[in-house]
């Protein structure tokens, strides 16, 4: 048996220098300026001050200074000028982890960067919506914008939100390593058979120019949460969600017919949400760093475009996969012309008849 690769413990932040005692100020009747709301926060989320630059890391964390400058440029963070005073003491302990695990040999060097990228990426959006957060709470409640009000907001949220995002994402892995770590993908198996489906909401450019503002956030968060649950509720994943449209899969085609008619119908039923339209293909994908690619993608997007409203369009493959099933009632189409591809076939998705006893 090979032996595992050893990680280094993560290492902590080094240990800031103890500051010498202020001298005592002469005695005045003005009270001192209070922090911006922006600086307070920042002090409070940064956990300390901004020290050093970016050459200053790499001594400290002992990481070549082009290792630095890539993992900051990856993680999505502004430029910072070689002598831009902006990194503070958890920043050298970060720099100093990620080059621990990088020389581990855990992660390949040519997936560093994607890997930092896409971890960048969507914690930068889970960043954003949770400061907007903040700022609607304010807002709302009529609390003042003074950086007291902001801080203790912070100190509430920001363990409580540490400590469920970790849950969230130990449990992912746990859900994700029953399908990676069977034997194919023990085997190193990027690509695998599996049913993708585009959901698109009609209209959505007529309702952006109708809709107000909250009523637009209404309509999107109302799609999303009914889109999730069907898919999760039948076993598939939601991809990505770009804008008006969610990406879907799922490893059946069974399972993809009912999550895009269970749509369907939840879509009819609620007032709230427009009518739905939903493309679905069945093959051989490729999956990286939790996005899927291939033929069988772009075929599903190109079905979702010439799908009708209130109607379910598939790919031969997936039609062929439903044949024998009564649930589910498939008719072929006339061939489209769509971008990519001059005569596809499509077919109609509907429920079967109920069989007569």
């Amino acid at each position: 048996m090979t032996d595992a690769p050893s990680v280094p413990d993560a290492p902590s932040a080094p240990d800031a220098p103890s500051a010498p005692d202020a001298p005592s100020a002469p005695h005045t009747s003005s009270a001192p300026e209070a922090p911006s709301p922006a600086a307070a926060l920042e002090a409070f989320l940064l956990g300390g001050a901004r020290r050093y630059t970016r050459a200053e890391v790499a001594g400290l964390a002992e990481v070549p200074p082009e290792q630095v400058h890539r993992l900051w440029r990856a993680l999505g963070f502004a430029a910072a000028g070689d002598d831009e005073v902006v990194f503070t003491d958890a920043d050298v302990a970060a720099a100093r982890t990620a080059y621990a695990l990088l020389e581990s040999g855990l992660i390949d060097p040519s997936l560093d960067a994607a890997v930092t990228r896409a971890l960048g990426h969507h914690l930068s959006r889970l960043a954003e919506w949770q400061i907007e957060m903040v700022r609607d709470w304010l807002a709302g409640t009529g609390a003042t914008e003074g950086s007291g009000d902001v801080v203790g907001l912070a100190e509430v949220l920001l363990p409580a939100l540490e400590h469920l995002q970790g849950y969230v994402w130990r449990r992912h892995l746990t859900a994700h390593a029953g399908r990676v770590l069977s034997l194919d993908g023990m085997a190193g198996r990027e690509t695998r058979h599996t049913a993708v489906g585009f959901v698109d909401m009609v209209g959505y450019t007529r309702l952006t120019r109708r809709l107000g503002e909250h009523a637009l956030v209404h309509v999107l968060e109302t799609f999303e949460s009914v889109t999730a649950d069907a898919v999760t509720e039948h076993g598939g994943r939601v991809v990505k969600t770009i804008g008006d449209e969610v990406l879907f899969t799922v490893d059946c085609p069974a399972a993809a017919a009912e999550i895009a008619l269970v749509l369907l119908e939840r879509a009819e039923a609620d007032p709230d949400m427009p009518e739905l339209r939903t493309g679905l293909a069945h093959g051989q994908v490729l999956g990286r760093l939790g996005d899927v690619y291939g033929e069988v993608v772009n075929v599903a997007a190109r079905l979702t475009a010439v799908a009708r409203p209130g109607t379910i369009v598939v790919d031969q493959q997936l039609a062929e996969g439903l044949r024998d099933q009564p649930a589910y009632h498939v008719r072929a189409l006339r061939p489209v012309s769509v971008r990519g591809y001059s005569k596809l076939r499509a077919y109609a998705l509907r429920r079967g008849r109920p069989r007569e006893t």
